[in-house]
């Protein structure tokens, strides 16, 4: 298996993107965003998880972070996704959802090319990792985590956008709490 977009190496800061199968948008519902966020705040104060910025879009994740204390950030990516996975799934089942059986049809067929027995499969295979290798790409990539809302027109200014860090350097009211770096 590939390693080029993977976060192999300990006390590195990467650009990560996860998505979820088929660019389904679940992320509109604020009960997925929500669970997200909490899902998020455990993996920092449990697993080591350092955020420096992220952005929680309709389809998929953004985050700029690292693993701390020789924690591969991988292992909190496969922990985060498989444990997101099941609570999204139960979230579906459990609370009051117009498209529950499509999305539970949907994540079902998801299932068909794997060869291990899974009912259900939220998220694409692996994740996108890029290393980071600079201020400048460290600056990048916070612009771009941040106006992904501005572009896909969700907002009109970054820091309107509740699911978002851009609110954390606006040092505005935030849903998780980030490292904010001190760059701009």
């Amino acid at each position: 298996m590939s390693t080029k977009y993977k976060a192999t190496m300990p006390n590195t800061a990467y650009f990560v993107t996860i998505t979820t199968v088929s660019w389904i948008d679940l992320f509109t519902r604020l009960n997925q965003r929500n669970l997200l966020i909490e899902a998020l705040n455990y993996c920092q104060k449990e697993k080591g998880l350092e955020i420096y910025a992220y952005c929680i879009m309709p389809s998929h994740l953004h985050m700029l972070c690292k693993a701390k204390d020789d924690i591969l950030l991988s292992n909190i990516m496969r922990d985060f996704k498989k444990f997101t996975s099941k609570k999204i799934i139960q979230t579906i089942i459990d609370k009051p959802e117009s498209r529950r059986e499509w999305l539970l049809d949907s994540f079902s067929k998801a299932c068909e090319h794997l060869k291990r027995k899974q009912q259900y499969k939220v998220w694409q295979d692996g994740y996108h990792a890029e290393i980071v290798t600079s201020n400048k790409f460290i600056k990048q990539k916070i612009n771009y985590i941040h106006n992904n809302p501005v572009v896909d027109k969700i907002v009109a200014f970054p820091e309107d956008y509740l699911f978002s860090s851009a609110r954390n350097y606006a040092a505005l009211e935030n849903e998780l709490d980030v490292v904010v770096l001190d760059l701009f």
